[in-house]
Parts: C-alpha cells; structure tokens; sequence
C-alpha cells in the first residue's frame, strides 16, 4: 500500500515490502517510466531529467534500498532482490509493464529486472552502467572498501564520490560534487556496505542483455574511468544493443544533462 503527500510538482510516496519502507516520486500520466539512481546517489538525480520526460509519461523516481529515504531490507541484498522490489512497487501502482533507466549500480538493477521479468520490459536504458562483472581486482577493491567503511565512512564516500570524476569536472561541478558527497553522508553503513556486496557478487548478464525481447540502449562516456568506452563498444556488438557514446564521464546525468535529456527523449 502506498501513502502519498501532493508537492508542487510530484508526489512523495511510499511503499512498504515486507515491512521495509522504499520511498519513491511520482511525475506525470501516462505510460510508466522507473528511474534507478546508481551507488551513493537518491532518486533526487533524476529531477530535472524527470520534468522532460514526464510531460509524456508517468515516471517513477524510485530511492533504491538503504538511499534517499529507504530502509534496508532484512532480506539477502541482491540485485534480483532490488529489481522484485521494483516490480512489486510497478505492480502496486497498476503498470504492467514499465521502461527501466538505470544509472550505474540502477543499471545493475535494471538488468536484474529484465532476466526476472522480461515480459514486464518495454524498454531497457542504461546509462554508464554495463552488464558485465566485477573483474577479480574490482572485487578486491569492493573488499577493501568494506574496510575502509568500518574505520571511516565519510572519508570512503568523500573518496568513492571523488573517483567518479576527472579533473576537469572535479573543478568545474565543485559544488554539485559537494552537495553529492554531503548527501551520501546521511546514507546509513548498512546500506553501503550490503549495496557494495550486491555489486560485488553480481553475475555477467551480457547473456541476459542479448536475449532479453525489447528495445535497448547504452548511453556510455568517452571519458569514463569506471566503464571505459571500449568496452561497452564490445558489449554493445555482443548484445545487439544501441549504443549512444556521448562526450561525458561516468556522472554524465550532471555533466551533460541536456545531451542526456535529449537522447532519453528520443528513446522513450
């Protein structure tokens, strides 16, 4: 059951599984859109995107579990485990079916819906996200992250939110970057550290991407340093999927944001 609070321009709601609170914006009528942030983020991300695209549609922006305002299942967290919780949250406000953004760890999720769910995909989009896994020296550095968050938490998310950007637009989103990291600050340890096993332990879904009976696209960075361009460049010719390389790192939803609202739009 969802309860909702009406704003100027969305409405607050939330939903409750199996008693863990996932809290969630509603914009716009019309066929479904859920939007997935990525690590470290919220649903607020997705804000100005949001107000294009729901002018056409009714677009969920969904805080995953243990981000934004949501609770920590005391379930396994897994990828399959998020992506059951989106699609009981699809289910209770009536969609049938639904078009999945993802944004990074929200692509992980997206992906996961669509292997669970596949006939409940209308369109799938990841945005700097990719389907293959964690390499043996990312799982090592996800180990040492874990670490580090048991000595100190802010000085990992001042840090994980840093990797994220080149030194350019470490100079030039100053602020915004600050406002992101003082944001992940209230994200609560347990949700961190079960998220970052989640990441860790995902399984390659390049299998599942191909297969997977929809429309599908990749918006990848030419300079992102979490997931090179060359490499999606393979994924995209293994999985049969669109790929859309736009001048932009991995945080391309604040770098580039009106060449990603205009390729969204064009999509969906």
């Amino acid at each position: 059951m969802a309860i909702f609070v009406t704003e100027l321009q969305y409405t607050k709601m939330i939903f409750h599984y199996h008693n863990t609170p996932i809290h969630y914006h509603k914009q716009g009528t019309g066929p479904a859109i859920v939007m997935l942030h990525g690590f470290l983020e919220s649903s607020a991300m997705w804000q100005k995107i949001a107000a294009v695209l729901s002018k056409k549609n009714t677009v969920l922006l969904v805080d995953l579990p243990g981000f934004g305002q949501s609770g920590v299942p005391k379930q396994r967290y897994t990828m399959e485990a998020v992506a059951t919780i989106v699609c009981e949250l699809l289910a209770s406000e009536n969609f049938k079916s639904t078009t999945l953004i993802g944004h990074s760890m929200g692509g992980y999720v997206a992906l996961a819906f669509g292997e669970l769910f596949p006939e409940k995909l209308d369109k799938l989009i990841l945005l700097n996200s990719s389907p293959t896994p964690d390499s043996a020296a990312r799982k090592e550095n996800r180990d040492r992250a874990l670490t580090i968050i048991d000595k100190n938490k802010a000085a990992f998310i001042t840090m994980a939110i840093g990797n994220l950007f080149n030194a350019e637009e470490k100079s030039k989103y100053s602020l915004a970057i600050k406002g992101l990291k003082n944001e992940a600050l209230h994200i609560s340890e347990n949700g961190v550290r079960a998220s970052i096993k989640a990441m860790r332990d995902r399984k390659d879904r390049r299998t599942i991407l191909k297969n997977i009976p929809c429309e599908k696209h990749i918006i990848a960075g030419k300079l992102d340093l979490i997931i090179p361009l060359q490499d999606i460049v393979r994924v995209s010719e293994q999985t049969n999927t669109t790929l859309h390389p736009i001048e932009s790192g991995h945080m391309s939803w604040l770098t580039n944001g009106p060449e990603v609202i205009a390729l969204l739009q064009g999509i969906v």
